[in-house]
Protein backbone atom coordinates (compact mmCIF):
# COMPACT_ATOMS: atom_id res chain seq x y z
CA UNK A 1 0.00 0.00 0.00
CA UNK A 2 0.86 3.27 -0.21
CA UNK A 3 1.66 5.42 3.25
CA UNK A 4 2.28 9.17 4.35
CA UNK A 5 5.28 8.35 7.13
CA UNK A 6 6.63 10.46 9.18
CA UNK A 7 10.59 8.99 8.80
CA UNK A 8 11.94 11.71 11.60
CA UNK A 9 11.69 15.26 13.13
CA UNK A 10 11.36 17.66 9.66
CA UNK A 11 11.15 14.66 7.08
CA UNK A 12 8.05 12.89 5.57
CA UNK A 13 8.25 10.45 2.73
CA UNK A 14 5.20 8.73 0.52
CA UNK A 15 6.21 5.39 0.28
CA UNK A 16 5.12 1.67 -0.78
CA UNK A 17 4.57 -0.40 2.81
CA UNK A 18 3.47 -3.93 2.66
CA UNK A 19 -0.72 -3.68 3.31
CA UNK A 20 -0.96 -4.59 7.01
CA UNK A 21 -2.78 -7.58 8.33
CA UNK A 22 -5.44 -7.68 11.93
CA UNK A 23 -4.22 -9.11 14.78
CA UNK A 24 -6.84 -10.02 17.40
CA UNK A 25 -9.00 -7.79 18.51
CA UNK A 26 -8.18 -5.61 15.81
CA UNK A 27 -9.94 -4.31 11.63
CA UNK A 28 -8.57 -3.90 8.56
CA UNK A 29 -9.78 -0.13 7.79
CA UNK A 30 -9.68 0.78 3.98
CA UNK A 31 -9.26 4.42 4.52
CA UNK A 32 -11.77 6.98 2.79
CA UNK A 33 -10.56 9.81 4.00
CA UNK A 34 -8.47 11.64 6.92
CA UNK A 35 -8.18 15.30 7.43
CA UNK A 36 -4.88 17.35 8.43
CA UNK A 37 -4.99 18.57 11.77
CA UNK A 38 -2.83 20.99 13.22
CA UNK A 39 -1.09 18.69 15.23
CA UNK A 40 0.43 16.58 11.91
CA UNK A 41 2.67 19.78 11.56
CA UNK A 42 3.53 19.77 15.18
CA UNK A 43 4.60 15.77 14.83
CA UNK A 44 6.29 16.58 11.88
CA UNK A 45 8.21 20.01 13.67
CA UNK A 46 8.97 17.78 16.71
CA UNK A 47 6.74 19.98 18.80
CA UNK A 48 4.29 16.85 20.02
CA UNK A 49 5.66 13.77 21.23
CA UNK A 50 5.41 10.85 18.98
CA UNK A 51 7.58 7.94 18.14
CA UNK A 52 8.62 7.78 14.01
CA UNK A 53 8.92 6.52 11.71
CA UNK A 54 5.44 6.28 12.28
CA UNK A 55 2.45 6.46 9.37
CA UNK A 56 0.48 10.14 10.65
CA UNK A 57 -3.23 10.59 10.60
CA UNK A 58 -5.61 10.14 13.20
CA UNK A 59 -9.03 11.95 11.69
CA UNK A 60 -9.96 8.72 9.76
CA UNK A 61 -12.61 7.54 8.10
CA UNK A 62 -12.91 4.25 6.23
CA UNK A 63 -14.90 1.06 5.15
CA UNK A 64 -13.49 -2.55 7.14
CA UNK A 65 -11.71 -4.63 4.67
CA UNK A 66 -11.25 -7.55 7.11
CA UNK A 67 -11.43 -8.57 11.04
CA UNK A 68 -9.05 -10.13 13.01
CA UNK A 69 -9.78 -13.27 15.49
CA UNK A 70 -12.39 -11.99 18.62
CA UNK A 71 -13.70 -9.80 16.49
CA UNK A 72 -17.65 -9.64 17.07
CA UNK A 73 -18.81 -6.21 16.90
CA UNK A 74 -17.90 -5.50 13.54
CA UNK A 75 -17.97 -6.81 10.44
CA UNK A 76 -16.68 -6.32 6.51
CA UNK A 77 -17.93 -3.55 4.78
CA UNK A 78 -19.29 -1.33 7.74
CA UNK A 79 -18.17 2.03 7.41
CA UNK A 80 -16.28 3.18 10.98
CA UNK A 81 -14.53 6.60 12.39
CA UNK A 82 -11.88 5.67 14.76
CA UNK A 83 -10.93 7.10 18.39
CA UNK A 84 -6.78 7.17 17.71
CA UNK A 85 -6.57 7.51 21.31
CA UNK A 86 -5.69 4.25 23.04
CA UNK A 87 -5.82 4.08 26.75
CA UNK A 88 -4.30 0.74 28.85
CA UNK A 89 -7.52 0.91 31.47
CA UNK A 90 -5.28 -0.14 34.13
CA UNK A 91 -2.96 2.58 35.38
CA UNK A 92 -4.35 5.10 38.03
CA UNK A 93 -5.68 7.94 35.84
CA UNK A 94 -7.51 5.08 33.88
CA UNK A 95 -8.60 3.43 37.28
CA UNK A 96 -9.84 6.76 38.03
CA UNK A 97 -11.80 7.23 34.57
CA UNK A 98 -9.80 9.29 33.13
CA UNK A 99 -8.58 7.64 30.09
CA UNK A 100 -7.21 10.89 28.08
CA UNK A 101 -4.57 11.30 30.75
CA UNK A 102 -3.22 7.38 30.59
CA UNK A 103 0.14 7.14 31.65
CA UNK A 104 0.64 4.17 28.71
CA UNK A 105 -1.21 6.21 26.15
CA UNK A 106 -1.20 5.12 22.59
CA UNK A 107 -2.35 7.31 19.61
CA UNK A 108 -3.13 5.98 15.68
CA UNK A 109 -1.15 8.35 13.66
CA UNK A 110 1.00 9.37 16.28
CA UNK A 111 2.83 6.62 17.90
CA UNK A 112 1.14 3.41 16.37
CA UNK A 113 0.35 3.69 12.44
CA UNK A 114 -2.53 5.85 10.98
CA UNK A 115 -4.75 7.18 8.48
CA UNK A 116 -2.55 8.92 6.10
CA UNK A 117 -2.47 5.40 4.10
CA UNK A 118 -4.44 3.22 1.70
CA UNK A 119 -5.42 0.78 4.83
CA UNK A 120 -4.91 1.33 8.92
CA UNK A 121 -5.35 -1.67 11.31
CA UNK A 122 -7.54 -0.22 14.24
CA UNK A 123 -8.87 -1.96 17.99
CA UNK A 124 -12.33 -3.58 17.54
CA UNK A 125 -12.88 -0.80 20.69
CA UNK A 126 -11.98 1.72 18.93
CA UNK A 127 -14.35 2.07 16.11
CA UNK A 128 -17.41 3.33 16.02
CA UNK A 129 -19.94 2.95 12.88
CA UNK A 130 -20.97 5.59 10.25
CA UNK A 131 -24.43 4.95 8.31
CA UNK A 132 -23.30 4.20 4.56
CA UNK A 133 -25.40 7.43 3.32
CA UNK A 134 -22.85 9.43 4.46
CA UNK A 135 -20.37 11.40 2.72
CA UNK A 136 -17.00 9.62 3.66
CA UNK A 137 -15.30 13.25 4.24
CA UNK A 138 -17.72 14.21 6.97
CA UNK A 139 -17.09 11.22 8.96
CA UNK A 140 -12.86 12.59 8.94
CA UNK A 141 -14.60 15.27 11.28
CA UNK A 142 -15.74 12.79 13.89
CA UNK A 143 -12.03 12.92 16.05
CA UNK A 144 -11.87 16.69 16.20
CA UNK A 145 -16.29 17.54 16.72
CA UNK A 146 -14.87 14.44 19.69
CA UNK A 147 -12.37 16.96 21.41
CA UNK A 148 -14.32 19.81 21.04
CA UNK A 149 -17.25 18.02 23.12
CA UNK A 150 -15.15 17.43 25.79
CA UNK A 151 -14.12 21.25 25.86
CA UNK A 152 -17.54 21.69 25.79
CA UNK A 153 -18.74 19.64 28.55
CA UNK A 154 -15.69 20.69 30.56
CA UNK A 155 -16.98 24.63 29.75
CA UNK A 156 -20.60 23.35 31.41
CA UNK A 157 -22.26 26.34 29.23
CA UNK A 158 -26.05 26.93 30.43
CA UNK A 159 -28.89 27.59 28.45
CA UNK A 160 -28.65 31.68 27.86
CA UNK A 161 -25.33 31.31 28.39
CA UNK A 162 -22.73 34.00 26.56
CA UNK A 163 -19.66 32.44 24.98
CA UNK A 164 -16.44 33.71 22.80
CA UNK A 165 -14.66 31.66 20.21
CA UNK A 166 -11.00 32.59 19.91
CA UNK A 167 -9.80 31.17 16.76
CA UNK A 168 -11.68 30.73 13.13
CA UNK A 169 -10.24 26.99 12.40
CA UNK A 170 -11.85 23.98 12.08
CA UNK A 171 -12.08 24.13 15.89
CA UNK A 172 -13.20 27.13 16.92
CA UNK A 173 -16.11 26.94 14.04
CA UNK A 174 -17.46 23.48 15.78
CA UNK A 175 -17.21 24.84 19.17
CA UNK A 176 -19.18 27.86 17.45
CA UNK A 177 -22.32 24.91 16.70
CA UNK A 178 -21.77 22.79 19.93
CA UNK A 179 -22.32 25.95 22.01
CA UNK A 180 -25.39 26.72 19.85
CA UNK A 181 -26.69 23.36 20.79
CA UNK A 182 -26.08 23.76 24.16
CA UNK A 183 -28.20 26.41 24.28
CA UNK A 184 -25.58 29.38 24.17
CA UNK A 185 -28.13 32.57 23.33
CA UNK A 186 -24.88 35.19 22.53
CA UNK A 187 -21.88 33.51 21.06
CA UNK A 188 -18.79 36.07 19.14
CA UNK A 189 -16.47 34.13 17.08
CA UNK A 190 -12.69 36.02 16.85
CA UNK A 191 -10.47 36.03 14.14
CA UNK A 192 -8.82 38.40 11.51
CA UNK A 193 -10.00 36.18 8.87
CA UNK A 194 -13.58 38.00 6.81
CA UNK A 195 -14.52 34.41 5.02
CA UNK A 196 -13.92 32.43 8.23
CA UNK A 197 -16.18 35.33 10.05
CA UNK A 198 -19.19 34.98 7.90
CA UNK A 199 -19.00 31.58 7.82
CA UNK A 200 -19.12 31.81 11.36
CA UNK A 201 -22.18 33.60 11.32
CA UNK A 202 -24.04 30.93 9.04
CA UNK A 203 -22.93 28.48 11.19
CA UNK A 204 -24.53 30.02 14.06
CA UNK A 205 -22.65 32.37 15.62
CA UNK A 206 -24.35 35.79 16.77
CA UNK A 207 -21.51 38.24 16.41
CA UNK A 208 -17.97 38.38 15.31
CA UNK A 209 -14.93 40.23 15.83
CA UNK A 210 -12.06 41.26 13.70
CA UNK A 211 -9.00 41.56 16.42
CA UNK A 212 -7.07 43.66 13.94
CA UNK A 213 -9.94 46.34 13.68
CA UNK A 214 -9.23 47.02 17.44
CA UNK A 215 -8.25 45.89 20.90
CA UNK A 216 -9.88 42.43 21.24
CA UNK A 217 -11.33 43.33 24.86
CA UNK A 218 -12.55 46.84 24.69
CA UNK A 219 -14.50 44.71 21.07
CA UNK A 220 -16.17 42.16 23.12
CA UNK A 221 -16.39 43.22 26.54
CA UNK A 222 -16.78 47.21 27.44
CA UNK A 223 -20.22 48.66 27.87
CA UNK A 224 -20.58 49.33 23.72
CA UNK A 225 -19.19 45.68 23.19
CA UNK A 226 -20.47 42.68 22.19
CA UNK A 227 -20.60 41.38 25.36
CA UNK A 228 -20.79 44.40 27.39
CA UNK A 229 -19.09 42.91 30.81
CA UNK A 230 -17.31 39.83 29.40
CA UNK A 231 -18.52 36.27 28.33
CA UNK A 232 -19.63 33.60 30.87
CA UNK A 233 -17.26 31.43 29.17
CA UNK A 234 -14.53 31.72 26.85
CA UNK A 235 -12.97 28.70 24.43
CA UNK A 236 -9.90 29.42 23.13
CA UNK A 237 -8.88 27.12 20.03
CA UNK A 238 -6.38 29.08 17.92
CA UNK A 239 -3.50 27.64 19.86
CA UNK A 240 -1.34 30.48 19.68
CA UNK A 241 0.10 33.02 22.38
CA UNK A 242 -1.92 35.85 21.11
CA UNK A 243 -5.30 34.29 21.62
CA UNK A 244 -4.70 32.49 24.90
CA UNK A 245 -2.93 35.53 26.42
CA UNK A 246 -6.63 37.42 25.49
CA UNK A 247 -8.57 34.55 26.87
CA UNK A 248 -9.00 35.49 30.46
CA UNK A 249 -9.62 39.10 29.35
CA UNK A 250 -12.56 38.34 27.78
CA UNK A 251 -14.37 36.54 30.71
CA UNK A 252 -16.76 38.20 33.11
CA UNK A 253 -16.37 38.31 36.70
CA UNK A 254 -16.06 34.73 37.76
CA UNK A 255 -15.98 33.25 34.11
CA UNK A 256 -14.72 30.25 32.56
CA UNK A 257 -11.89 30.22 30.12
CA UNK A 258 -11.32 26.61 28.39
CA UNK A 259 -7.89 26.02 26.50
CA UNK A 260 -8.56 23.83 23.53
CA UNK A 261 -5.80 25.03 21.66
CA UNK A 262 -2.44 23.14 21.12
CA UNK A 263 0.46 25.43 21.42
CA UNK A 264 4.21 23.51 21.11
CA UNK A 265 5.43 21.73 23.19
CA UNK A 266 7.81 24.09 25.57
CA UNK A 267 6.20 27.30 24.77
CA UNK A 268 5.40 29.70 27.12
CA UNK A 269 3.03 32.84 27.98
CA UNK A 270 2.30 35.73 29.77
CA UNK A 271 -0.49 36.13 32.35
CA UNK A 272 -1.92 38.23 34.86
CA UNK A 273 -2.21 35.82 38.27
CA UNK A 274 -3.91 39.27 40.51
CA UNK A 275 -6.32 39.88 37.60
CA UNK A 276 -6.90 35.69 37.71
CA UNK A 277 -7.69 35.78 41.46
CA UNK A 278 -9.49 39.38 42.17
CA UNK A 279 -11.68 38.80 38.99
CA UNK A 280 -12.25 34.62 40.07
CA UNK A 281 -11.95 33.17 36.79
CA UNK A 282 -12.02 29.66 36.00
CA UNK A 283 -9.03 28.52 33.88
CA UNK A 284 -9.62 25.01 32.67
CA UNK A 285 -7.69 22.67 29.45
CA UNK A 286 -9.05 20.34 27.80
CA UNK A 287 -7.13 17.45 26.38
CA UNK A 288 -8.49 14.92 24.16
CA UNK A 289 -11.58 13.19 23.83
CA UNK A 290 -12.65 11.09 26.66
CA UNK A 291 -16.14 9.07 25.79
CA UNK A 292 -16.83 11.58 23.17
CA UNK A 293 -16.34 10.00 20.46
CA UNK A 294 -19.31 7.85 20.13
CA UNK A 295 -21.00 11.16 20.54
CA UNK A 296 -19.59 12.93 17.95
CA UNK A 297 -20.36 10.18 15.62
CA UNK A 298 -23.53 10.46 16.11
CA UNK A 299 -23.85 13.97 15.50
CA UNK A 300 -22.27 13.97 12.34
CA UNK A 301 -24.18 10.99 11.20
CA UNK A 302 -27.33 12.66 11.97
CA UNK A 303 -26.24 16.32 9.94
CA UNK A 304 -26.78 18.39 13.21
CA UNK A 305 -22.83 20.19 12.87
CA UNK A 306 -22.50 20.83 9.44
CA UNK A 307 -19.09 19.82 8.24
CA UNK A 308 -19.53 20.70 4.27
CA UNK A 309 -18.79 24.37 4.68
CA UNK A 310 -15.43 23.33 6.69
CA UNK A 311 -13.75 21.33 3.65
CA UNK A 312 -11.07 23.52 2.09
CA UNK A 313 -9.78 20.90 -0.47
CA UNK A 314 -9.34 17.37 -0.92
CA UNK A 315 -6.30 15.74 -1.52
CA UNK A 316 -4.14 12.56 -2.58
CA UNK A 317 -1.16 10.88 -0.47
CA UNK A 318 1.52 12.39 -2.92
CA UNK A 319 0.49 16.10 -1.78
CA UNK A 320 0.11 15.27 1.91
CA UNK A 321 3.67 15.82 2.77
CA UNK A 322 3.57 19.16 1.36
CA UNK A 323 0.37 20.19 2.88
CA UNK A 324 1.20 18.72 6.42
CA UNK A 325 5.02 20.58 6.20
CA UNK A 326 3.56 23.82 5.79
CA UNK A 327 0.99 26.63 7.24
CA UNK A 328 -2.38 26.37 5.78
CA UNK A 329 -3.64 28.41 3.47
CA UNK A 330 -4.90 32.13 3.96
CA UNK A 331 -8.47 30.90 4.81
CA UNK A 332 -8.02 27.03 4.19
CA UNK A 333 -10.25 25.26 7.31
CA UNK A 334 -9.98 21.88 6.68
CA UNK A 335 -7.86 20.06 3.98
CA UNK A 336 -8.85 15.74 3.48
CA UNK A 337 -6.18 13.47 2.44
CA UNK A 338 -8.10 11.04 0.05
CA UNK A 339 -5.86 7.85 -0.48
CA UNK A 340 -7.90 6.70 -3.34
CA UNK A 341 -8.70 7.44 -6.74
Amino acid sequence: MKAVRLEATGRLAVSRMEKPAPGPGEMLVKVEACGICGTDRHLFLGEFPSKPPVILGHEFVGIIEAVGQGVTAFRPGMRVTGDPNIACGRCPECQRGRVNLCRNLQAIGIHRDGGFAEYVCMPEQQAFELPQSLAPLHGAFCEPLACCLHGVDLAKIRAGASVAVLGGGVIGLLVVQLARLAGATRVVLVTRNADKRRLAEDLGATATADPSSGDVADLVTADHGLLPGGADVVIECAGVAETMEQAPLLARRGGTVVILGVMPQGARISMQPFDLLFREIKLVNSFLNPFTHGRAADLIASGVIKVEPLISRRIGLDDAPEAIANPARNGEIRVIVVPGP
